[in-house]
């Protein structure tokens, strides 16, 4: 299989944007990170880590305004923002990405990430964005999904000093575009995290989604995880 690029998850940092695709050894990755809450949700996140009421919960209501040459790309992912309860959708023009995120999370600054929301009292839970530049112009240059999702999980969306397993590799389409989808578990020495990513390659990116929480919150957090990963599309940067 064609060498990856490490694409790290939440935990890591990112290679320089100058990269191409081979694989970094996780000495290389494996750098100090603070997580900073950006302004806008100090207010919200001053209260006592214990509360779980409205004012830790309290969300914006921002309009978004869609360019009109944006629009056929998007009107899968806008449409799923529109119905889906409890989310709130995320499009970034610059970079041609868009998802949904559980109401609740914020946003935080990640070294490496793109963009990271992340549930302030359950750490496990979160999702991040991150993208480095390729030359192939589709997933499946890389192998079949099983390959790809093996390669990814122990070389780049976990510590090496986490044990793991690839619980499922999934292939599927969204407007032309082919994504790999994985779902894994890595288990540390006091936590296990059961993940989900989606990757997939446009605009000269490689980009991947990855979203999870820990090992005993799963079957609560599951479907909205599962929400979160497929709502993840990449369009065309004019």
């Amino acid at each position: 299989m064609v060498s990856l690029l490490t694409s790290p998850s939440i935990h890591h940092a990112s290679p320089s944007a100058s990269t191409q695709l081979g694989l970094y050894r996780h000495g290389q990755l494996r750098r100090s990170i603070s997580f900073v809450v950006r302004s806008e949700h100090l207010s919200s996140t001053s209260a006592s880590p214990c509360q779980d009421g409205p004012g830790r919960r309290q969300i914006l209501a921002v309009g978004v305004t869609t360019a009109p040459w944006l629009f056929l790309s998007q009107h899968a992912a806008t449409f799923a923002a529109e119905t889906k309860k409890g989310f709130l959708p995320v499009t970034d023009k610059k970079d041609g990405y868009t998802f949904l995120y559980p109401f609740g999370w914020q946003e935080v600054v990640v070294e490496g990430q793109d963009k990271v929301f992340k549930d302030v009292i359950e750490p496990l839970e979160s999702v991040s964005v991150n993208m480095i530049p390729t030359v192939k112009q589709d997933i499946r240059d890389f192998g079949p999904p099983q390959e790809v999702g093996e390669t990814l999980i122990k070389k780049v969306l976990a510590s090496p000093t986490q044990k793991t397993k690839l619980i499922e590799a999934t292939e599927h389409d969204v407007e032309g575009k082919a994504y790999y989808t994985f779902e894994f578990i890595a288990q540390a020495p006091n936590y296990t995290r059961h993940a989900l990513s989606t990757v997939c390659i446009g605009n000269g990116k490689f980009y991947t989604l990855t979203t999870g929480a820990n090992e005993r919150r799963w079957e609560k957090m599951k479907d909205r995880l599962k929400t979160v990963v497929d709502s993840f599309q990449i369009f065309n940067v004019v």
